[in-house]
């Protein structure tokens, strides 16, 4: 997956409540004009298809495609599609199925504060990926309303989730990025945090401007960044050290030039919960002496909470952003399925889990090997006829087969797909989950063709040298003639 847009993470961090922004995704919304009537039978789709794939330009490149009737088994295209490929991406239909699945769309992530007596709160996180600065402050007032003036000890309890908070398969490069934020089962802004690069007089080095101020005392910083004279290329690198909490700033900026943006997992996800909890309760009139971190899980009395939105929002999240965190966060919610033992990785369980209910929606166990929750292991593995099965299917299962066909991007007109299609005869009418690595382009999904009938597909390509660009572009010209079929 390609890196998330950083002013959207922007919008997060001041809070902005995730009911309001999915009201906004399920508003109606114009479909891009169509420019493009050309149309195509059945029978001349496998040459179409052929000709695009066959380019000399894509000679090293690994296709994988399958594209079928939705309520019938007739194959209209095949090409490698029992063969295994990195759906990137992709992986998070697999996730987002079975947890709509299992946990229903009304499904929601409780977070809770338990009093211990004598003055000492435990806050017990269950994993809420949509927990922000807004929910500190509901929990915060919840608690003065209760008269609380004071808190002995505040203890964060992150003993929900068990096991690695970072898949040990992905790669360096991506869980130093927001995108590969670790997961853990109190989260706070998608564990996340904004750093604005701007430039100053000519000669100095850039000025690092964090969104949140008092991480500016949680890193030590190398900065060996340049303001440079105006009308100069700029360039910026942000690398964070290994083993420790060392970021690493390089490149330059011209004078006259916009702020930097980078968004950067956070080095402590507990840490910084803990932190910013403690500042929003001083904020609100509550003084907090001493704060730790504990995991020996108790049932005290609750006397505050928030809850997450609907498993059905969560899920528009997952795909229509493909967000990563999102993803993890629903598949170790997977593992309350079975009973809780000690010690056991709970991503763990919630893939034993995921791999049943893919079982039971029709999805041949062998058709995939599955890792992660996001996607973001190139060690995960799944054929074009697996991806298929599983939206074929989803769709036999009303009412969850609405819930999860809204939660995918609309070509021409939200998430991952709203630039692409436009004024093609796809604009509006496909339904798709998207995936980008390197050397990695995906997309999977629903057609709705108007003249002929819907469709399901999956089109997968690996080892690509050519730019993701060029292979998005090409994939886009394969779903464009299924949108041009007709009957004939």
């Amino acid at each position: 997956m390609s890196k998330k847009n950083y002013f959207s993470l922007i919008l997060l961090f001041i809070s902005i409540n995730i009911s309001s922004i999915q009201k906004i995704a399920q508003a109606q919304t114009p479909v891009p004009q169509v420019t493009t009537t050309k149309q195509i039978c059945p029978a001349q789709l496998p040459l179409a298809i052929n000709t695009i794939i066959n380019r000399p330009q894509f000679s090293r490149v690994r296709w994988g495609i399958l594209v079928k009737k939705l309520s019938s088994a007739e194959t209209l295209y095949s090409q490698d599609a029992n063969k295994y490929f990195i759906p990137a991406s992709n992986m998070k239909l697999f996730t987002t199925a079975a947890a709509l699945q299992q946990l229903g769309a009304d499904f929601r992530i409780r977070t809770s504060i338990y009093d211990e007596g004598n003055g000492v709160l435990r806050v017990v996180g269950r994993g809420d990926p949509s927990f922000k600065n807004a929910q500190l402050t509901i929990l915060s007032k919840q608690l003065y309303q209760q008269g609380i003036r004071q808190i002995n000890q505040l203890i964060a309890d992150d003993s929900y989730f068990q096991g690695k908070v970072v898949n040990s398969s992905w790669q360096w490069e991506d869980i130093q990025a927001d995108y590969g934020a670790p997961v853990s089962s109190l989260i706070l802004n998608e564990n996340a945090t904004i750093l604005n690069l701007l430039p100053q007089t000519i000669g100095q080095p850039l000025k690092i401007k964090w969104t949140e101020p008092t991480e500016a005392y949680r890193w030590n910083l190398e900065n060996n960044s340049l303001t440079t004279q105006a009308n100069e290329p700029g360039f910026v690198e942000v690398n964070r050290d290994l083993k420790g909490q060392i970021l690493r700033v390089k490149g330059q900026l011209p004078v006259d030039s916009q702020p930097d943006i980078t968004a950067l997992a956070v080095f402590d996800p507990i840490a910084n919960f803990i932190r910013q909890f403690r500042q929003n309760l001083t904020h609100e009139g509550i003084t907090v002496k001493e704060t730790m971190n504990s995991h020996l899980s108790r049932n005290d009395q609750e006397i505050a909470a928030v809850e997450s939105p609907p498993l059905s929002e969560l899920l528009i999240e997952t795909n229509v952003n493909s967000n990563n965190l999102y993803a993890e966060a629903l598949l170790r919610s997977l593992a309350i399925k079975k009973p809780k033992e000690k010690n056991q990785n709970t991503a763990d369980v919630g893939l034993q889990i995921l791999r049943e209910t893919l079982t039971q929606i029709g999805v041949e166990p062998e058709g995939y090997v599955i890792v992660d929750g996001s996607g973001l292991s190139r060690k995960n593995l799944t054929t074009p006829v697996a991806l298929v099965q599983l939206l074929q299917g989803m769709s036999k299962s009303p009412p969850q087969s609405e819930t999860f066909r809204a939660s995918l991007a609309i070509s021409g007109v939200k998430g991952t797909l709203k630039n692409r299609f436009l004024n093609t005869a796809a604009a509006g009418i496909v339904q798709g989950k998207t995936g980008s690595m390197t050397g990695i382009s995906a997309l999977s999904g629903y057609v709705n063709v108007p003249n002929y009938e819907p469709l399901v597909f999956s089109i997968m390509v690996n080892q690509s040298e050519q730019p993701g660009k060029v292979m998005r572009t090409a994939i886009d010209e394969i779903v464009v003639l299924l949108a041009q079929l007709k009957r004939c």
